[in-house]
């Protein structure tokens, strides 16, 4: 196995076609631009090769979650899709950065599933599920707060 450190949105140091299958877990809420993912993922795909993806569903990102954690109530509070660099206030942001914690993103239906038939993917499984470790226990009460795709690239 090899470790290589870069952006999920620029694969440029892997040639084209050189891996079967990609194991792509819940992260595209750490960029803003999944199109890009989908895009080189595509490319560094062999031929009939698979992408296995996990993401939030978008409309978690609809809630305050802390203030829902604290009331026990699931307060709508952001509109969709949501960015932490476009809702927080500048002190926040600095906050952020310095205890280390990601920025988050939301993305729409369309640019997470839709973006991989963009790219030229055919999706060949769907799933949702629930939060198992409870951080989202308020969600699961209402939604399943992930979603999971199989893509493949197209044989020849």
């Amino acid at each position: 196995m090899e470790t290589v450190e870069g952006t999920m949105k620029d694969l440029s140091v892997f040639k084209d076609g050189r891996f079967d299958t990609i194991v792509h877990p819940v992260s595209n809420c750490f960029i803003d631009d999944v199109l890009l993912v989908w895009k080189e993922a595509f490319r560094v795909l062999r031929p009939g090769g698979a992408l296995l993806s996990g993401f939030n569903n978008p409309d978690i990102y609809l809630f305050d979650l802390e203030t829902s954690a604290a009331t026990g109530k699931l307060e709508a509070k952001h509109s969709l899709p949501y960015s932490d660099l476009a809702e927080m206030d500048q002190r926040t942001k600095m906050k952020h950065m310095q205890q280390g914690t990601p920025f988050e993103f939301s993305h729409t239906l369309e640019k997470l599933i839709g973006g991989q038939i963009l790219a030229g993917f055919a999706l060949t499984g769907f799933y949702e599920d629930h939060d198992k470790l409870g951080d989202n226990a308020l969600i699961n009460k209402y939604m399943k707060p992930y979603l999971a795709t199989k893509a493949v690239k197209p044989a020849g």
